[in-house]
């Protein structure tokens, strides 16, 4: 899904982003506060640097004595700014390395905690947002844009307050040394600061776009391999690959634009920092010439000098890096900022619910004025069976999706025990309703943890007894171990029918009052479906089942027979009563209703 799919692509500004990342930082604000303490420890080292050699030009070389250390050979002396040179640069040394250890520690938690955020946000959007959703997309966002909280947090924001310490103790100990070259080091930051807003514009465009175009890259590549059957079955491998190429080289291009403009920026600023250090340079040798500075004076000032412009340099230089950070965490906050478009309720079932469900005047559109579903009304008793028929596109699937809310209707309501289901939580709605829907999806964990997904307190013996009901036991046993085989990428070691079992049995220990089966015997042998259907009797006994037919056996069970074409309930009744009445049940029955394949989420 690229941007132009999410949730709207909202433009983000910067105090949103900034607020974004302080309340990111919130969580460790001790660990950010210590981080600072060690900049300031750095900075106060940083100053102490150049004093060594100072020493050394004012006092060893001319044999000058030093009116602190009275009595002291130059010899002596030597000695003392080598070790204090060695001890400076010791400590400081330490000091980065923790420094580094802490801030890295911090970016990383950051990271880690809004890949969580991101992940639970997406897991709580309503099946609407991934109609429109690229799976691709959304991986490379939870994946990739994520990294950016970490590059804003700490090249962004940390380096600018640890800075302003130390920029701040540079410009007063230079100013006390010459105010006059002070003022003259400090007249390339207007440049700069022009530099900047030129560039600000066109780097923000560029690093989206860059984002977007890298995004578009994992979008085909998930798509295809997902599909890779398809894809060599219609021998589309070379199409399929030329048009990998032609993203990965828009992204390619994009991404060179970026790095251009990032590495023309970083060079102007290099540019404008050294015309600065030049000028002091070039006043600076005058002043030394004239007798107003010592040659120990002029080297302390121009290392300063040097530690003043080192930190504005990488925090310019890294301007372009933060940008395309900026846009990454932009790509989050627009996925976050997106509403879940079926809202929470507040309550839940007082008692384990009976299975009373009632559609009372529904209408539902996946577009605006565009109904897929049309003043749909009926009831279900506790413990009636309803069969859902009709042709491709009647709107069976839909129908079925409303119960458990993985939609809202925009008008009417649905009530099970009279009880608007949008009063409810998910969680106790959803916990009443145990679904197999389509295609049949299994995980890459052992067996056992597949029938068990939706019911994980479920003790052996449980797994074992829905897996004997679903007719799937004995395909288990044979597995190399058994329960505890560990199934590949989507089931691929089994087949559907054995898939299709496993999914069955995931369903039928959940053992919810609600049952929603979309063709559970599609995929099955004669003989184990007439297995399955004896269990599913025996499961379906007073519980509410709500079945979208594709088979006359299923039909034929039904209390209750709802005939849907177009949106519509054009018919309905028990299986002998439709058939008499020569309608558009008949005609479908004489077509036959289709086999289409089965799903079981939990």
């Amino acid at each position: 899904m690229a941007s132009r799919d999410t949730a709207g692509a909202r433009s983000t500004s910067t105090r949103e982003l900034v607020w974004f990342v302080l309340r990111a930082l919130a969580p460790y604000k001790g660990r950010f506060f210590l981080a600072l303490l060690q900049v300031a420890a750095i900075s106060l080292l940083e100053l102490a640097k150049p004093w060594p050699l100072k020493i050394v030009l004012d006092s060893v070389l001319p044999h000058r004595s030093l009116s602190w250390l009275p009595g002291w050979e130059s010899q002596e002396i030597l000695a003392l700014a080598a070790l204090g040179l060695v001890a400076v640069y010791t400590a400081l040394g330490a000091l980065q390395v923790w420094n580094n250890y802490t801030t890295i520690a911090i970016g990383q938690q950051m990271v880690a905690d809004l890949r969580s955020r991101l992940y639970h946000h997406l897991q709580r959007l309503s099946l609407s947002f991934y109609t429109r959703a690229s799976v691709g997309d959304l991986i490379y966002r939870v994946t990739s844009d994520t990294y950016a909280i970490q590059t804003l947090a700490m090249n962004g924001l940390f380096p600018i307050l640890a800075s302003s310490c130390l920029l701040t103790g540079m410009f007063v100990v230079l100013a006390r040394m010459d105010w006059f070259l002070t003022i003259l080091a400090a007249m390339v930051c207007p440049t700069l600061l022009l530099v900047l807003a030129q560039m600000d514009r066109r780097l923000a465009v560029v690093a989206r776009e860059a984002r977007d175009r890298e995004s578009r890259v994992y979008e085909h590549v998930q798509q295809t391999l997902s599909a890779m059957k398809v894809v060599q079955a219609f021998s589309k491998e070379n199409e399929e690959h030329a048009v990998f190429a032609d993203r990965s080289n828009a992204s390619l291009r994009w991404h060179l634009r970026l790095y251009t403009l990032q590495t023309a920026f970083a060079a102007s600023t290099g540019i404008l920092l050294a015309l600065g250090t030049a000028g002091v340079l070039w006043f600076g040798a005058h002043r030394v010439w004239a007798g107003a500075f010592s040659a120990g004076d002029m080297v302390v000032f121009v290392s300063y000098l040097a530690s003043l412009y080192a930190p504005l340099h990488a925090i310019l230089a890294t301007y372009g890096t933060v940008q395309g950070a900026r846009a990454g965490l932009a790509r989050v906050m627009e996925i976050l900022a997106t509403e879940p478009a079926v809202r929470e309720g507040r309550h839940r079932f007082p008692s384990r619910p009976t299975g009373h469900v009632r559609f009372e005047r529904v209408s539902f559109g996946y577009e605006p004025g565009q109904w897929t579903l049309e003043d749909i009304d009926f009831e279900v008793r506790p413990g009636e069976m309803v069969a859902i028929v009709g042709p491709t596109g009647a709107g069976k699937s839909t129908l079925v999706s409303l119960l458990p809310r993985f939609y809202d209707p925009q008008s009417g309501r649905i009530t099970i025990d009279g009880i608007d289901i949008r009063e409810l939580s998910l969680a106790s709605l959803r916990g009443a309703i145990s679904m197999v829907l389509q295609p049949p999806m299994v995980f890459p964990i052992s067996v056992a943890e597949n029938i068990a997904y939706g019911c994980p307190q479920a003790s052996q013996a449980e797994i074992e007894q829905a897996a004997r009901l679903a007719q799937a036991h004995e395909f288990i046993q044979r597995l190399p171990q058994g329960y505890d085989t560990v199934l590949g990428s989507q089931g691929a070691t089994l087949s559907e029918g054995e898939r299709q079992r496993l999914t069955i049995a995931r369903a039928l220990l959940r053992n919810a009052p609600i049952l929603i089966l979309d063709e559970p015997t599609s995929s099955v042998d004669v003989e184990t479906e007439a297995q399955i259907m004896a269990a599913l009797r025996a499961l379906m006994r007073d519980r509410t089942t709500f079945v979208i037919a594709h088979r006359l056996a299923t039909v034929q069970q039904a209390n209750q027979i709802l005939v849907l074409d177009r949106g519509r309930i054009v018919e309905r009744g028990t299986f002998p009563q439709l058939l008499h009445q020569h309608g558009f049940f008949s005609r479908l029955y004489a077509r036959g209703l289709g086999q289409p394949q089965a799903e079981v989420v939990g």
